[in-house]
């Protein structure tokens, strides 16, 4: 049985020879695969509007959403790490209500410490939850849930200015007492050099080896969605393997070959023609 990671031991490992890994997760059953695992962190993400609502992007996921999925993934996963997303809308009206809203998801959901988006504007948001004493984990680059204003899901930070703006939201994140920064759609380049500049780890998704850390969306990297970012490498096809095993399935019920008499109550009833 792996050791439960800390918050500590997470900011220990800047600049180590261990890469710390993290995978989306959204329900007890997969929760407890990943207790199982090697894998160091879980994210409860927003992300879980696609995955496992339907939705099509992380927009319109509630504090509720990400509350009710966290508990199940903690009760999955007693040895794993776990952040729970703040979801939009829950923390840019007031730095009361994000408080608020951290502390519903810190306390009811039972996570670890909490992910929000956003760089330098959010740090006095993060320095307020911070101070409100839950661990922060910040999110600069590709930031799903304003990915309207970037014109959609592209990569960010490719020219100098647009670099320079990422380096200075990871400072002011740092400064607010962000343990933790995800950087997301970057070129590996710039995400080489932001974590070099910075003294707390970097969690990289699609940004490059050169992060301290690597994170992946569950559904993404085992192969279930048809479609994938560049930055996805498939370690499985579940997609196929689900497929055949559904349709397998209705075939055999059809050629009445299933349930075969393993699969079947035998018991021997005597009398029974005589029902009425």
């Amino acid at each position: 049985m792996k050791k439960k990671i800390t918050v500590p031991d997470i900011m220990a490992c800047k600049g180590g020879a261990k890469v710390p890994t993290m995978i989306t997760c959204y329900d007890y059953t997969n929760a407890k695969l990943v207790d199982e695992s090697d894998i160091d962190m879980i994210l409860v993400g927003d992300s879980l509007g696609m995955t496992m609502i339907g939705m099509k992007g992380t927009v319109g996921v509630t504090v509720d959403d990400i509350i009710y999925h966290t508990k199940h993934v903690v009760a999955g996963a007693p040895n794993t790490f776990v952040i729970g997303d703040m979801p939009f809308g829950s923390y840019n009206v007031s730095m009361e209500e994000a408080v608020k809203n951290a502390n519903r998801i810190f306390a009811e959901g039972g996570c670890d410490c909490i992910k929000l988006e956003g760089g330098t504007d959010m740090a006095p948001v993060v320095k307020a939850i911070v101070k409100a004493g839950i661990p922060v984990c910040g999110h600069i680059g590709l930031t799903p849930q304003t990915s309207a204003m970037m014109g959609g899901f592209k990569v960010q930070g490719k020219s100098l200015e647009a670099a320079q703006a990422l380096l200075d939201s990871a400072r002011a994140l740092e400064e607010a007492g962000a343990f933790m920064i995800v950087l997301e759609g970057i070129p590996a380049m710039l995400a080489t050099e932001i974590t070099k500049r910075i003294s707390i780890p970097t969690m990289g998704i699609g940004a490059g080896a050169g992060c301290d850390m690597q994170v992946l969306v569950a559904q993404d990297m085992l192969g279930m969605n048809d479609w994938v970012p560049k930055f996805v490498k498939k370690y499985a096809d579940l997609r196929t393997t689900i497929l055949g095993a559904y349709n397998d399935y209705v075939k055999e019920a059809n050629e009445r070959t299933f349930p075969a008499e393993a699969y079947q109550y035998n018991a021997k009833i005597e009398g029974l023609e005589n029902l009425k």
